[in-house]
């Protein structure tokens, strides 16, 4: 198309783009130095007074001025006042440009076709993560602008080496992603699956961002609940590891970074263990880590002890149910796990002016009804209350459901078989656990197997420097 003239571009885009068909997108034909121009963009992405300034730029230009620019590269170098400037003469680059939020410039008499940034954005302003507080951090995280969020990163880690490759997505989104790392200590052959993982995804559209992305890369079973990535919305925690090797994923429109590669220790960290001094950072963490396990482990042991498949130590058994009760403990405790993920799912969907309403609901009214009524016994209401509390002690909600997951998946070894379907329970867990892949197809649990302990204990133990 390098010979196409200033109406073959003019015809080519009115038939491309919804001109007189979608209020945003917009034909404005000019007069430069006595030339015919036509300026196309979607009204949103630039502020009316950039608009302003740049007709004042164009309408000074002369037709003696016009006549000594032999070529669009003359014309950007002496009229067009703003650095993000590019040529292009491919009509699909040309569209994209526009639909993204591009200014594209035609005038007549060049071959090429002047593609500016004028681009401003919509954005909500920058706030600490509801998911992720610090309690001495700094109190900024991502928004759900791709440009915003990369600023963030590099305030915080300001190497030349550091790199934001920007790739697209969906046939019909063209949905901006970006690969983060910083060159010389990222790992090449990680970075090459990366990027070949970008370029095969075959979708129309990214119709929920970041998720859509994972499974895209991932092409994990749907059967296997842990997380192959890790969330984050704090730019400090990216940085941290980017400077551990590690890469980023970003895409527009959300303000969730997605971290990889990871392993299962790294969901054991949190922001706060560093800001810290080491040795209350190390206790956050083992408070951390022994929550996790009593997560897994309470209520099939409860289930187990109140049996009689396991001995009960004697001032324990205050605990066990010594009276009849209408529904088994099993069933119980399963009816317990759907009624806290409603009560969620209601808290999440609940405007915050009720949201106080909805909790004197569920935990007094409700809860005690259940109890009164004999639907429950207060010790399966106690266990799971304190379950609900300790597994927000965990920075992922995804890993907190695969914990989930795995906790029930041993309830039910413990009321088919009682200890040995507990046992068989665990062992199916340990092999879910060793079979799983990353999403750039390394050991789930890495470093532990295969077992290195230096890094292993990086992630184990909260170390002076951060890592």
């Amino acid at each position: 198309m390098m010979e196409s003239n200033y109406n073959q571009y003019v015809t080519n885009l009115r038939k491309a783009l919804p001109i007189g068909q979608s209020f945003d997108v917009k034909e404005r034909p000019i007069l430069i130095g006595g030339k015919e121009a036509s300026l196309y963009y979607a009204e949103g992405f630039m502020k009316s007074e950039v608009m302003e300034q740049i007709f004042h730029v164009f309408f000074e230009v002369t037709e003696k001025d016009m006549k000594q620019c032999d070529n669009t590269n003359d014309f950007i170098k002496s009229f067009v006042p703003y650095a993000q400037t590019t040529t292009e003469t491919n009509l699909d680059n040309i569209i994209k440009a526009i639909l993204t939020g591009l200014t594209v410039l035609v005038i007549d008499g060049f071959s090429e076709t002047i593609v500016m940034d004028l681009r401003t954005y919509p954005a909500r302003n920058v706030q600490e993560p509801e998911k992720e507080k610090s309690l001495r951090g700094p109190k900024d995280g991502f928004v759900e602008t791709l440009l915003f969020n990369a600023v963030m990163i590099r305030r915080r880690l300001r190497d030349p080496k550091l790199i934001f490759e920007i790739h697209s997505v969906g046939s019909s989104s063209k949905t901006d992603v970006c690969i983060g790392y910083i060159q010389g200590i990222v790992n090449e052959e990680l970075l090459k699956k990366v990027r070949a993982k970008i370029k095969d995804i075959k979708v129309d559209t990214l119709t929920v961002g970041d998720q859509s992305l994972v499974e895209a890369i991932a092409k994990s079973k749907w059967l296997n609940p842990f997380p192959k990535v890790r969330y984050t919305q704090r730019p400090d925690i990216v940085a941290a590891h980017l400077s551990e090797g590690k890469m980023v994923l970003m895409v527009d429109n959300s303000p969730t970074a997605i971290l990889i590669p990871t392993c299962i220790f790294d969901f054991l960290q949190d922001t706060d263990d560093y800001y810290f001094p080491a040795f209350t950072g190390n206790y956050f963490r083992l408070v951390r880590v022994l929550n996790m396990i009593a997560v897994i482990f309470l209520t099939p042991t409860y289930l187990l002890m109140a049996e009689g498949c396991i001995p009960v130590y004697s001032k324990l058994k205050f605990f066990i149910p010594d009276e009849g009760y209408a529904i088994p403990l099993f069933v119980q405790f399963i009816l317990l796990e759907f009624a806290i993920d409603a009560l969620k799912l209601a808290s999440l969907n609940t405007p915050s002016s009720l949201g106080m309403s909805l909790s004197v609901i569920g935990a007094l009214i409700l809860g005690q009804f259940a109890v009164d009524s004999g639907w429950f016994i207060p010790q399966t209401i106690l266990c799971m209350a304190v379950l609900a509390l300790a597994a927000f002690t965990q920075p992922s909600i995804e890993l907190g459901y695969a914990i989930k997951f795995m906790r029930v998946l041993i309830l039910i070894g413990v009321a088919i078989l009682g200890i040995w379907g507990a046992l068989i329970a665990i062992i199916l867990n340990c092999i879910l656990l060793a079979t799983t892949k990353n999403i750039v197809g390394e050991s789930y649990l890495y470093p532990l197997i295969p077992f290195h302990w230096d890094p292993l204990k990086k992630l184990l133990f909260r170390t002076r420097k951060p890592e």
